[in-house]
């Protein structure tokens, strides 16, 4: 029996949907009269998605962080909500509480109204969100142009690092494993950042698959080539590697699960959005440029180094 990777998945129901056309992007847009309608829908999947130690109320938090920091990435402020829920018959109801606890605390955070949802029985828990907002854009995926400059919206490695010590496998000193842990358990995105620059971001696209897919894909879909010239990461990121035996760039460009965003802007837009990053308080780093030409290489020496998109795939081998 073949086994089917992702994006061959897709391929068959986009065929049978009729949708030959499709264009991966980090939401769904389409009208309604004159009103453009934003969506975006993610799942959550205990067995698969929630880590040693992570709080039901966490989990819950995150599963609706994963479809804000789209809509961050994408310059929309989200607006509604629809959850469905698939629970165990077991479930006590102090798991249930932290659910809805988790949930309460998202919606708040970022002020989404949840109409309501669904609940079924199953045999773990799947936290299904679906989120809406209006606009009259989006950044898209595509859109670099040559000469643009390259950034992201914080420093990457941490969720991979924060991974491996929740699972046991790697070890670190205390102030690092407290910094990488909540990086997996409490993610932000950075929603006020993308909405306030999205008329000056020429591209961009959510990190939460990985940096080297998202450099990628935006490359790709932008038909240009990504020049990385500054990793994004931090010196207590390249001890911990170095003292477990890890290569750095593995955690910064395949790791995933940042929530960050990795955006392109003209050099003429720079100072401005440094600016704006410094009044809402959101690290932003500039880590490369656009040219002419295709794929993604990192600048080291003189020396160009293709970056392979090795991130996050579900039903990869």
């Amino acid at each position: 029996m073949t086994i089917l990777d992702e994006s061959a998945i897709i391929k068959i129901f986009q065929k049978k949907l009729g949708n030959k056309k499709f264009i991966s992007e980090d939401v769904e847009v389409f009208k309604i009269g004159k009103m453009k309608i934003i969506a975006k829908v993610d799942t959550f999947v205990q067995s698969t998605d929630m880590p040693p130690k992570m709080r039901m109320y966490d989990a819950a938090r995150k599963s609706m962080i994963a479809c804000i920091s789209d809509f961050a990435a994408k310059g929309v402020k989200p607006q509604y909500g629809m959850i469905s829920l698939n629970l165990p018959k077991t479930i006590s109801h102090a798991k249930i509480s932290d659910v809805s606890k988790g949930l309460k605390h998202a919606s708040d955070e970022f002020n989404i109204r949840i109409l309501g949802g669904d609940t079924n029985e199953g045999k773990e828990i799947v936290i299904n969100v679906s989120i809406f907002g209006t606009t009259d854009k989006i950044v898209k995926r595509k859109g670099a142009k040559n000469k643009d400059v390259i950034f992201v919206t914080g420093p990457f490695g941490y969720t991979a690092a924060g991974l491996k010590i929740l699972l046991g496998k790697k070890k670190g000193r205390k102030n690092f494993v407290k910094k990488a842990i909540k990086s997996v358990i409490n993610p932000t995105p950075k929603l006020d950042f993308g909405i306030k620059n999205r008329k000056y971001m020429t591209s961009s696209m959510d990190s939460s698959d990985g940096l080297s897919t998202t450099l990628n894909e935006m490359a790709n879909q932008s038909k240009c080539k990504f020049i990385i010239n500054n990793i994004p990461t931090g010196k207590d990121l390249v001890e911990f590697a170095k003292s477990n035996k890890i290569k750095p760039n593995d955690l910064v460009f395949h790791g995933g699960e940042e929530y960050e965003f990795v955006f392109t802007t003209s050099k003429k837009h720079k100072s401005l959005i440094k600016k704006n990053a410094a009044l809402l308080k959101t690290p932003i780093i500039e880590i490369g440029y656009v040219i002419k030409g295709k794929g993604v290489f990192i600048e080291k020496q003189e020396k160009f180094i293709p970056l392979r998109d090795l991130g996050w795939h579900h039903f990869r081998k």
